[in-house]
């Protein structure tokens, strides 16, 4: 006695293999070159001077932030100072614009007008 509604299912037929033709030496094979990249464009962080913000402030935001010792801070400083703008460091993008934010929030909470920028190293 049989009760299936359906009929069992069928064993499915294997494919043929097909074998790719056979080569005549007539194809053209590419060699892949070894790709050089370019290092990443660099960015130097710059400090902008103004009549307000504190020297020893710069000074405390160089070390801190760029990890500069006193004396390297107060010649930084100085240059800011004298020429009306100083380069802190030179960083790939991301970590250039991080420094910046780190700048500019610490002399905002301080309150000073301290500005500082970052740009293309040519």
């Amino acid at each position: 006695m049989n009760f299936m509604a359906t009929k069992p299912p069928s064993t499915p037929t294997a494919q043929p293999v097909i074998r790719p033709a056979q080569d005549d030496g007539g194809s053209v094979v590419l060699e892949r070159r070894a790709q050089k990249t370019k290092p990443p464009q660099m960015y130097q962080v710059v400090m902008l001077n103004d009549d307000y913000t504190p020297m020893e402030f710069v000074i405390v935001v160089l070390q801190e932030f760029f990890s500069k010792d006193r004396e390297q801070a107060t010649q930084i400083m100085l240059k800011i100072h004298l020429d009306g703008k100083g380069v802190c460091g030179v960083y790939s993008r991301d970590v250039a614009a991080t420094k910046v934010d780190q700048v500019l929030e610490a002399a905002l909470k301080a309150g000073h007008p301290l500005q500082c920028v970052s740009e293309p190293v040519e």
